[in-house]
């Protein structure tokens, strides 16, 4: 028996995956040996299991391996007595006694078959009673090796295996304050265990990004402040591992099965913060006719925060969900809505949707259109504005472009932010509207 291991670290992916790796300490006699290790968790990929003795390396030899994950279930259990006799017990209500009748079993695939007295019953009441559990059930999931063992003295053992349904995710709380140019942020890394099995003091490690996988086939605070202060990542520490980012807790922690739990990632306050109300058209604007008709369009509401030293941040952030609060005027955060994030590495924008602008209010219509050729298209776009805060606002028109275009006319300049994209800035007064409108012709 390989009893418990004597340390434990767990990588966890992103990916819904984790890899194990335990350190075991046996004396195993000579000559050809089996070492069973038991507990192990029953989400466990088999094929993906290595032994090793770091201690005396040509001293064992992996001969055989083999996993063996039979629970006894109700149905598998009686299962392997189809052809037995087995009994069943029930209580008899109007005489108040036990009743204990004998039944050989005839299938128990589609429902119970049994045959007792020499009459066959469809399902039975009462209590089932086995003789024996079989050799092949085991209670927990079990990894056996034949090893052909060479030393008698203690081999110090590293088991390496993957698991599945072991997952973390990253999520973020930003509290803007009242004047909205700044924020705190806080970062968490949430982990569940759904792989069966726990591990205690484990050295728990978080790795970020995409790895490749072979598909098989058919998750009252502290308000802004006018000095910024250094992100605090003192339990987590980051650091570059091949294409992805790693991140290692500095202390041992339990994962227990069934169980989700949160470690802090990140706490970082007085970080700069902008608005950004966003409107975005469609390429597929471009090359056929709306019919003149009003479209209305929602206003975006957008929080950038540069994630850069200079901002209280710098460090590589995992993806996850960013939920936003906003100060009210009695100081209270209040929730303004929450956003899916991907990897953000350092002096990267991170860019939250809040949602609609409830008071700014966009509408677009196409005032021409043409068909010049079979591939070539020109069409007209009015955009407009309307302002019912007591506030001006600034509002980015962003328009993406296709194939081989070219903007013909333009009410206002506009910034070219890519190879297929146009923007424009445009202020809209308190109360008022601001229009925009540009022809552009689109060959494909």
């Amino acid at each position: 028996d390989g009893g418990e291991p004597t340390a434990v670290q767990v990588t966890v992916y992103t990916g819904n995956l984790a890899l194990v790796q335990e350190s075991r300490k046996v004396l195993l006699p000579e000559g050809d040996v089996k070492l069973r290790v038991v507990g192990l968790p029953a989400k466990i990929i088999p094929e993906s299991v290595t032994v090793e003795s770091l201690s005396h390396p040509d001293g064992l030899v992996v001969l055989e391996q083999h996993y063996k994950n039979d629970l006894p279930t109700h149905d598998a259990l009686l299962k392997e007595f189809v052809g037995r006799k087995i009994k069943i017990i029930d209580w008899n209500k109007p005489l108040d006694r036990k009743e204990e009748v004998e039944a050989l079993v005839l299938g128990a695939t589609e429902g119970e078959v049994y045959q007792i007295d020499g009459q066959v019953f469809l399902g039975h009441p009462g209590y089932k009673v086995l003789p024996e559990l079989p050799d092949r059930f085991t209670l927990r999931p079990t990894l056996t090796w034949l090893f052909q063992n060479r030393s008698q003295a203690v081999h110090d053992l590293r088991v390496a295996y993957l698991a599945r349904d072991l997952s973390w995710r990253a999520d973020y709380v930003l509290v803007l304050g009242k004047s909205e140019s700044l924020g705190d942020l806080a970062g968490w890394v949430t982990i569940s265990n759904q792989c069966g099995a726990g591990f205690k003091m484990a050295r728990l490690k978080l790795v970020a990004g995409e790895i490749h996988r072979v598909e098989l086939p058919p998750q009252e605070r502290g308000y802004a402040r006018m000095a910024m202060k250094e992100a605090d990542t003192s339990q987590l520490e980051e650091k570059p591992f091949f294409e992805y980012h790693l991140y290692d807790l500095k202390r041992p922690t339990d994962i227990d099965d069934k169980q989700t739990k949160q470690i802090r990632l990140l706490e970082a306050k007085g970080l700069k913060i902008t608005e950004e109300l966003l409107v975005e058209g469609s390429k597929g604007y471009l090359i056929r006719p709306f019919g003149g008709q009003d479209t209305k369009q929602p206003v975006r509401v957008v929080i950038r925060l540069k994630n850069s030293k200079e901002n209280g941040l710098g460090i590589p952030l995992p993806g996850g969900v960013a939920r936003l609060y906003k100060e009210d005027e009695d100081g209270n955060p209040r929730f303004i809505g929450e956003d899916r994030v991907g990897h953000l590495p350092p002096d990267e924008t991170l860019r939250v949707t809040t949602g609609e602008a409830f008071d700014v209010v966009s509408e677009r219509v196409q005032k021409d259109f043409k068909q010049i050729s079979t591939r070539l298209y020109e069409s007209e776009w009015e955009i407009t504005l309307r302002n019912r805060k007591k506030e001006a606002v600034r509002v980015s028109v962003v328009e993406p472009m296709t194939g081989n275009w070219s903007v013909i006319t333009s009410s206002h300049p506009y910034e070219k932010a890519d190879a297929f994209t146009i923007r424009f800035e445009l202020p809209v007064p308190a109360g008022g509207e601001e229009k925009v409108t540009y022809r552009v012709r689109v060959g494909l």
